[in-house]
């Protein structure tokens, strides 16, 4: 049986304009690969609100789990609960579960003036996901996990859901460093990629003090599988 399938909508004009650091897609895709869950596409949109509800009408569709980071904050600019709610056509409000998160975290209750207020607008009908760092919780409609784009606050949303998702069968990896240029590996390399279908194969070339190289990474949930293709992509050091 194949391995469920999944998306991440990174979201916010500071990832797109450079000023911020996307690292959230690489955290997500190591976890889900130890999981067994198959992330297959990355998108990354602005602060537009029909971009985003657009890409996600799109993702929600095409694969098994969603997840966005970004837009769940207290400023203005933070649209994603607004987004996620047009998009599946429900109502999104203060919920009062979430107020009450939000007020354990402030001591004094003028702190939790109208803008922090808006991190507990949840649409109608989602499950909150916890957030021990901040509090403000992330959310979850049907196969959509809606997350903070903060990296340490995403990082403990993702742990604390990722024991409920149903994964597969985890994907193994071994990588070979060979000091070849590509065109002299690209040929026998084809070869063994022919030979062995199920297993993926990159080649990711570098060039370190002058030598050219390549780091070559093969795939596959099968041990023993990945073995023989591993121990073929060793010898070709000696090319």
């Amino acid at each position: 049986m194949a391995n469920p399938t999944a998306a991440m909508l990174v979201i916010g004009d500071e990832i797109l304009s450079g000023r911020t650091q996307d690292t959230n897609s690489n955290h997500l895709a190591t976890n889900l690969t130890e999981i067994g869950i198959d992330l297959r596409e990355i998108r990354v949109v602005g602060d537009a609100p029909a971009q985003i509800i657009t890409a996600l009408n799109a993702l929600r569709g095409q694969f098994d789990y969603v997840f966005t980071s970004g837009g769940i904050g207290p400023t203005h600019d933070d649209i994603t609960a607004d987004c996620i709610a047009k998009a599946f056509g429900i109502g999104i409000s203060i919920r009062d579960d979430a107020r009450a998160i939000l007020a354990s975290h402030y001591a004094n209750r003028k702190d939790l003036n109208e803008m922090r207020l808006r991190m507990a607008r949840i649409p109608d009908g989602a499950t909150l996901i916890d957030n021990p760092v901040s509090k403000a919780p992330g959310f979850q409609v049907e196969n959509v996990y809606v997350m903070a784009g903060v990296p340490a606050v995403f990082h403990a949303m993702l742990a604390s859901i990722l024991p409920t998702l149903i994964g597969g069968t985890p994907l193994l990896s071994f990588t070979v460093r060979i000091e070849q240029p590509e065109g002299t590996l690209a040929g026998p390399l084809a070869e063994i990629a022919a030979q062995h279908p199920d297993v993926a194969i990159g080649s990711y070339p570098f060039m370190q003090n002058g030598v050219y190289g390549s780091n070559l990474v093969a795939r596959c949930p099968d041990p023993a599988l990945l073995e023989i293709v591993a121990a073929k992509l060793q010898k070709l050091g000696t090319i």
